[in-house]
């Protein structure tokens, strides 16, 4: 398996790209949503399988382009379900993985720290409307040092395109605030494990750090599309 995708290469038919978008509903429990888009096991991070439809656009939890106190509170239960995923993936793949490469170890206990420290912040904020973390199993993903720098890369890639996705629809500037910050530094752990998967030399491409001058935002349901299919959310 490559330890170089990227959302452009798992994305080969432009599924997510050129998915529909949200529609809108009330804010539901996002376990409940990923459970059933939970279409393949193990952890496999897959050009063909890692993308699926499940989701009717009146299933979202997001109204796109509706600025509201209650579109905020649904836009950060969506931020935290991923942020609960991103912390829990690094947490497994630390205590279950040997790491022969240092800089990955030094990465995974630094991002994962961050990730800890998002979903902390955010449950705080939400307060009695924060969400239950869901149960993860990322199998070979946690386990493969190789497969673990991959997954790594499209979920970084996937939570900078997930926050970016959401700026237009938030209302409170100190929510907007807080995303802003949010993003920002994932942008910089998607940087920096490109460069650790190989993305430093001339001529890397788009295995580059920086690889365009603009990124695509993914909307809601894209990205739920794009982790309910990877099975890595069971309950």
């Amino acid at each position: 398996m490559s330890s170089n995708f990227t959302l452009d290469q798992i994305d080969v038919d432009g599924t997510v790209r050129t998915a529909a978008e949200d529609a809108g509903a009330g804010p539901t429990d996002r376990r409940d949503v990923l459970r059933r888009g939970a279409l393949i096991g193990a952890g496999a991070i897959g050009a063909t399988t890692l993308f699926g439809s499940f989701l009717s656009p009146a299933e979202a939890a997001i109204v796109k382009g509706k600025r509201s106190v209650g579109n905020d509170i649904a836009v950060l239960k969506y931020a935290l379900t991923l942020e609960y995923l991103e912390a829990a993936f690094y947490l497994q793949g630390l205590r279950n993985i040997t790491f022969t490469d240092p800089r990955l170890e030094f990465f995974a206990k630094v991002v994962g720290q961050h990730e800890k420290n998002h979903v902390d912040t955010l449950r705080t904020v939400l307060g009695r409307k924060k969400i239950s973390a869901p149960v993860f199993d990322f199998g070979n993903a946690v386990r493969d040092e190789k497969t673990f720098a991959a997954t790594a890369q499209v979920l970084e890639d996937t939570g900078v395109a997930a926050y970016a996705g959401q700026g237009g629809n938030l209302l409170q500037r100190s929510v907007i605030v807080a995303a802003l910050s949010i993003h920002s530094v994932e942008a910089r752990h998607a940087a920096w494990i490109r460069v650790l998967n190989g993305g430093f030399a001339p001529g890397s491409g788009d295995k580059s750090p920086a690889p365009q001058a603009f990124d695509k935002a993914l909307t809601e349901r894209q990205v739920l599309n794009a982790v309910g299919a990877t099975g890595f959310i069971k309950s």
